[in-house]
């Protein structure tokens, strides 16, 4: 009975932990998908983990402002005359005694427990510090929107490779529908041949027709089967199955002004702040470099107790004190100062570069969904125009009027038709994506009315 309750239980829960599409056997939505990808994409990790090591940087960098405190406890045992005379001091254990000759010279071991309590505090350092702490935090800022353009580029490639599977999907249902068609040709050449209307030949090129669909077909599945390989690598999951997903379908998506697309882009293009931010972080660098060569103030203490024995009587003593410097020949800050402005003009140079593709690939996008839209209006009069030629063809074909050679041209233009169509209905909502990419506005949610 326990045993029933408790295999009972691991299948309530195995339950809970199966997303709600498995366990409904639903399509897999687009949503889902990236929902997925964004869990368990390794890219993700690794922007995640940059975010987090920017974060300590910046805790590392304000300990400069702390307080250093130590803690010592040294042990010792020595007969060096020095060494036993400045022991015998700082235990408070000096006699009359120990200013003769003999054990000034040849003193007796003595052993020392030595408990030690240490600090100091920068002060002052003419603001370098101050700007450390600022280009730090620049360089967290930098990494979290790239952290975002690395979530943008994720579900991007999702999307992309989601929409792959829609297309490979439908070519795989016209590669189906032409080998199916193809077979019926091929039983009604059969009855024209054995009725005297078709020669022999006819039934040889319906035939090659039919091999030919059925090459057709099997290119289609491993294009599919293709197309699910990279939806897989997008969501960062080797273990998902090939489920059921919702058919293509014709969108139609809003239309933008280019310019309004460039101002877009400049506002909303993670990757772009994040190198701006990079400038920026630099710059204090590189400010950092130069005021290191002001003064420095340091405050520093320490409180010493020292003893014969662990538990022994002795003397302790304290010492504290300002200290002032500055360095006079400071080649090492004259190098790292020199590398600090290279640096700042090789992000200069790489961020007005970027902003320079940024534009192009806003451009780049703008007239590819022009394109697309127009190639998907013509593919749509197109599929129109070779399925009535098509029914023309295949009446007059029964009837005599046309040969087999007239009613499979007619039958591969209506699937080249076919599959143009629903290239460009693909080519015309990645187009859209490539957009709303390239402008730095596809989010989850935006990518909801791709579907």
């Amino acid at each position: 009975m326990k045993s029933i309750l408790g295999a009972g239980l691991w299948l309530v829960l195995a339950s809970c932990m199966i997303p709600g599409w498995i366990r409904a056997q639903e399509p897999l939505t687009l949503r889902q998908a990236i929902q997925i990808a964004l869990k368990e994409s390794p890219d993700v990790d690794v922007a995640r983990a940059e975010v987090d090591e920017a974060k300590a940087s910046v805790s590392l960098a304000r300990t400069q402002y702390l307080p250093q405190v130590g803690f010592t406890e040294d042990i010792t045992r020595g007969n060096d005359p020095v060494y036993v005379f400045g022991t015998r001091l700082r235990q408070q254990q000096f006699t009359q005694a120990d200013f003769a000759l003999d054990a000034l010279n040849r003193p007796e071991p003595i052993g020392n427990f030595a408990t030690r309590v240490s600090g100091g505090w920068l002060l002052f350092d003419s603001f370098r510090t101050q700007k450390s702490v600022q280009g730090a935090d620049l360089m967290r800022q930098s990494a979290v929107s790239s952290a975002k353009a690395v979530d943008q580029k994720v579900v991007f490639d999702v999307v992309q490779a989601y929409q792959k599977v829609l297309y490979a999907e439908r070519r795989l249902e016209i590669a189906r529908h032409e080998l199916e068609t193809a077979e019926a040709i091929l039983s009604s050449v059969d009855d024209h041949v054995k009725a005297g209307l078709a020669v022999e030949s006819d039934r040889m090129s319906a035939q090659v027709s039919l091999a030919s669909r059925k090459q057709g077909m099997i290119a289609a599945q491993g294009d599919l089967d293709l197309a699910w390989a990279d939806l897989r690598v997008a969501m960062g999951t080797q273990d998902l199955k090939a489920p059921a997903l919702r058919p293509i379908e014709q969108k139609d998506f809003p239309n933008a002004d280019l310019e309004q697309e460039l101002g877009t882009a400049t506002k909303n293009r993670h990757d772009l702040a994040a190198l701006t931010e990079r400038q920026s972080a630099q710059a204090a660098a590189e400010r950092a470099a130069r005021l290191s060569f002001g003064p420095r103030i340091n405050a520093y203490g320490s409180w010493e107790d020292d003893r014969q024995s662990a538990g022994g009587q002795g003397g302790n003593n304290w010492v504290a004190g300002v200290q002032i410097g500055i360095d006079i020949v400071p080649f090492v800050k004259r190098a790292q100062l020199a590398k600090e402005r290279a640096m700042k003009a090789r992000v200069d140079a790489q961020l007005t570069a970027y902003q320079q593709q940024v534009r192009l690939q806003v451009n780049q996008a703008h007239i590819q969904r022009q394109t697309a839209q127009q190639s998907l209006d013509t593919a749509r009069a197109a599929i129109d125009q070779a399925a009535e030629s098509l029914r023309i063809l295949r009446n007059r074909y029964e009837a005599g009027l046309a040969t087999i050679t007239d009613l499979l041209r007619a039958e591969d233009a209506e699937r080249e038709a076919q599959t143009s169509y629903w290239h460009a209905v693909y080519g015309n909502t990645m187009a859209y994506v490539q957009q709303l990419f390239a402008t730095g506005t596809l989010t989850p949610d935006a990518a909801e009315d791709l579907q």
